[in-house]
């Protein structure tokens, strides 16, 4: 994009030919000091700023709130909103906060009768053919277009003409468009060219005709489409699988981890009253920056699964009868503990599943080692797909995004409890073929799924289909079936832990609704079976597994998400 003839603007928001990042040519009129942070006065505050900050990022950074709707950290400027216009010493024309760089001594007023007639002007100009569906829009409550009327609006509208009206658009799998809201931030169209790289959306036409359109034939359906959502600034862009389903100010938010790969990117579950209506991205700077796969924005959906397992079982005479879970609980022991005396040391076993928190993983472990000292360990199966989904700017070519091939969240924090926990262990492998010196005279254990989707196929370990069963999981499958003791367990959302991502990132969840009826977490029923009082208590469990466990903590600002520079493309 062209910059009034004076280079060419980047995504960092550099003029190409002036200054390059970590060149030393300057801006002419800008004055560098290497080493010193530059210094600006904005309305009468002085604060430091980054070395090639825009306006818009220093104040950001020091807390001074400047209104925008086109801006993002993470897409390129275009400055086309117009609402962040600032006034600027010695420049006689506003300026747009997000489009002009910082220079030392620079003295800015965001509050000027100036400042505020132009921000009055852009609201009534995004108004004038606004819908005035606030009470059915599903961005009511986080709308920028309310907020922004009310802190920087006229209270009165002086429009009497009928408002133009545009169709609402089926645009791909998980988005609906409605035309007469979008106020042409084009944040989407520049997210599906410089983040995912498909170039789905573009804008057609021109002035009071302007849409946001895809192209024939070409729908919104790459596997970041739903980024788009969380980018729109007002009602535009909406989730098919959240419309009309829960106003945004009774969801609650907690903080968790991606559960259906091994990229380990942060998100928010945002839940009410025990159920859980959407996910959305977390910041982090060296996982997913703001962007999460819709594999992980719809994986909420298991949680609630009509087919969720609910009440424990136990084979009696052939056949697999309800009992209590204290009952089922005690029956494993019991039986685990008949087997470790009838067949000697080493005749245990325990399938850790890479669904499993590392604490989770840890207890086990120890239990099973309780009472056979020799019991193997072995990483339960670990499904992949053929490569990882790489996203890529649409000019650059650069990453942009990856979704992981590795289709389980903590394969890594797995092998890591197992070489922690030392003795015998095995790989899925080696267990199916059975031919392992670990794994020869076993003659039964304990089996954790927790898995999304079937797990077990025709290649299973012969172990599973005689000998002691204790198994655990959230969905059913013939071993559920077939188990001699069945405990249904936890979904990811319903517990404690952390897990272990494919860049040795130890990322800590927290629990953020109940655990299902007649379910109960992993973690409490190994608590119990190794008498621990303190239950399940995740921080002690850390401590007892030492580095780096011990310093995983959930961050206490959680909302936090810095912007103080643009990321590269």
């Amino acid at each position: 994009m062209k910059n009034g003839g004076f280079g060419t603007l980047t995504n960092n928001g550099l003029l190409n030919g002036t200054m390059n990042k970590g060149s030393g040519e300057k801006v002419p009129g800008q004055v560098y000091h290497p080493g010193l942070m530059a210094k600006i006065t904005v309305d009468g505050r002085t604060i430091e700023c980054k070395d090639r900050q825009m306006i818009i990022q220093a104040c950001e950074g020091a807390g001074i709130d400047i209104p925008r709707y086109c801006y993002h950290p993470g897409l390129s400027i275009v400055a086309s909103c117009r609402i962040c216009l600032v006034e600027v010493d010695g420049i006689p024309k506003l300026v747009p906060a997000c489009q002009t760089p910082i220079r030392d001594g620079m003295v800015v007023h965001t509050r000027t009768s100036k400042v505020t007639a132009n921000q009055k002007q852009v609201m009534e100009y995004l108004l004038v053919n606004h819908p005035l569906d606030c009470p059915v829009c599903d961005q009511a409550g986080e709308c920028l277009l309310q907020d922004y009327s009310y802190q920087y609006g006229r209270s009165q509208s002086r429009f009497e003409e009928d408002k133009h009206k545009k169709p609402k658009k089926d645009i791909g799998q998980h988005v609906l468009l409605y035309n007469d809201r979008c106020i042409m931030c084009t944040r989407c169209v520049r997210f599906t060219r410089e983040v995912s790289g498909a170039s789905e959306l573009f804008v057609d036409g021109r002035g009071h005709k302007e849409e946001i359109e895809i192209f024939p034939g070409k729908p919104l359906d790459n596997k970041l489409s739903g980024c788009v959502v969380d980018l729109c600034p007002v009602g535009a862009l909406l989730d098919k699988d959240f419309l009309f389903k829960q106003r945004v100010w009774m969801l609650k938010q907690t903080p968790s981890i991606s559960p259906v790969d091994a990229g380990g990117e942060n998100i928010y579950l945002e839940h009410n009253e025990g159920v859980i209506h959407r996910i959305k991205p977390r910041y982090n700077a060296e996982v997913n920056t703001w962007w999460i796969s819709d594999d992980t924005r719809y994986s909420y959906k298991v949680v609630h699964d009509p087919k969720r397992l609910r009440g424990a079982r136990k084979n009696q005479y052939g056949s697999q009868v309800d009992v209590s879970f204290e009952t089922a609980i005690e029956t494993a022991d019991t039986a685990l503990r008949q087997l470790a005396r009838e067949g000697g040391a080493g005749s245990l076993y325990a399938m850790l599943s890479p669904m499993m928190a590392c604490e989770e993983a840890w207890l086990l472990g120890k239990y099973i080692r309780s009472i056979d000292p020799q019991a193997t360990l072995v990483i339960g199966p670990v499904p992949t797909t053929a490569a990882d989904e790489v996203f890529k700017h649409y000019l650059s070519g650069k990453e942009t995004f990856r979704i992981k091939a590795e289709k389980v969240p903590n394969a890594a924090g797995i092998k890591r409890v197992i070489a922690s926990l030392g003795g015998p262990a095995a790989s899925w492998d080696e267990l199916v073929a059975g031919k392992a010196d670990s794994v020869k005279n076993l003659k039964g254990g304990w089996i954790v799924g927790g898995y999304h989707s079937a797990w077990l196929g025709k290649d299973q370990p012969a172990l599973f289909r005689k000998g002691l069963r204790i198994v655990q999981d959230i969905l059913p499958m013939t071993l559920t079936d077939a188990a001699d003791v069945l405990l249904p367990g936890a979904s990811w959302a319903e517990k404690d832990g952390c897990w272990e991502n494919w860049q040795g990132k130890i990322q800590p969840f927290a629990a953020a609704i109940p655990v299902l009826e007649g379910a109960r977490r992993e973690g409490d029923v190994y608590a119990g079976l190794l008498g621990r009082a303190g239950g399940y208590d995740v921080s002690a469990i850390r401590a007892e597994m030492g580095a780096p466990f011990a310093d995983v903590k959930i961050a206490e600002d959680v909302a936090a998400a810095p912007a103080f520079e643009f990321v590269e493309l």
